[in-house]
């Protein structure tokens, strides 16, 4: 997601952005130098960074897979997109139920075109791109009104993208006002990494000393708060890779477990 100095400029390649340097980190191609070099910087800091954001890949499959199959979700709204890469949130979903319905949000024009190209929806499905900023979520819950019905359940997907909402920025009346318009029935899956390590504080600080965005560790307990005034599905707040592994999953070290996810139920 673009932070708010790249909002409105168009295509920025002179300054690593979050969703490029993520797809280096994943080992996708649709990045710069630019991007390329903060994320050998980071690893550089913390060599484990490659093997969280893979974790927390996988655990947007299983949390998707989860809606999708268990509590019987049919819309999705995802924002902080990223580049497209295996298993996005509608090839999960419409995987199990083809008439499903997706709305990507990001606001780095590489996404938006990258996702407008490749995210290819079924035919009894639907996928939308709206260009907008997870701060500003009476725009996105405008827009994602015109595919999305808020009058049934909504799968809300937040991962890896409030941990770059400064505290400043008030994240907590950010959820607030997107919870708020979810009707009963509605999921929240939310994931970010924590601060639970120095070397991984320091990369990442290492990072936003040059990148367009920033990214704000924050304590597991902080980020859980974010789900005030919802029921979280077991196993509730864990380890990304701790909720509902797949039974083949590989184990995860201590060092690339650094991130925590949940689904909450809006009742």
């Amino acid at each position: 997601m673009t932070d708010r100095g790249a909002r409105g400029s168009g295509l920025q390649t002179d300054r690593p952005h979050s969703a490029r340097v993520w797809d280096y980190l994943l080992g996708g191609k649709n990045h710069y130098p630019v991007d390329s070099q903060a994320g050998d910087l980071i690893l550089q800091n913390f060599p484990e960074f490659a093997a969280v954001a893979r974790v927390q890949r996988r655990f947007l499959v299983r949390a998707v897979r989860f809606l999708a199959r268990d509590a019987g979700i049919r819309q999705f709204l995802d924002i902080g997109t990223g580049l497209p890469t295996a298993n996005n949130t509608h090839e999960v979903a419409q995987d199990i139920a083809p008439e499903s319905k997706i709305v990507y949000v990001d606001n780095d024009p590489i996404v938006l075109a990258h996702a407008d190209a490749l995210l290819r929806s079924t035919p009894e499905g639907k996928c939308a791109y709206l260009d907008a900023d997870v701060r500003d979520p009476r725009k996105i819950l405008t827009q994602a009104a015109r595919t999305l019905d808020f009058d049934r359940p909504i799968g809300l997907m937040l991962l890896n993208i409030m941990g770059q909402v400064s505290d400043e920025e008030g994240p907590e009346r950010i959820m607030a006002e997107l919870i708020d318009a979810l009707p009963p029935g509605s999921h929240v899956a939310l994931s970010d990494g924590t601060a639970t390590d120095e070397r991984l504080q320091a990369a990442v600080e290492a990072y936003n000393a040059q990148s367009v965005n920033t990214y704000h560790l924050r304590s597991p307990e902080h980020i859980g708060s974010f789900l005030q005034g919802l029921r979280l599905v077991e196993p509730g707040l864990v380890r990304s890779a701790d909720w509902r592994p797949d039974p083949d999953s590989a184990a995860v070290t201590h060092e690339q477990g650094h991130a925590v996810g949940a689904v909450g139920l809006k009742e």
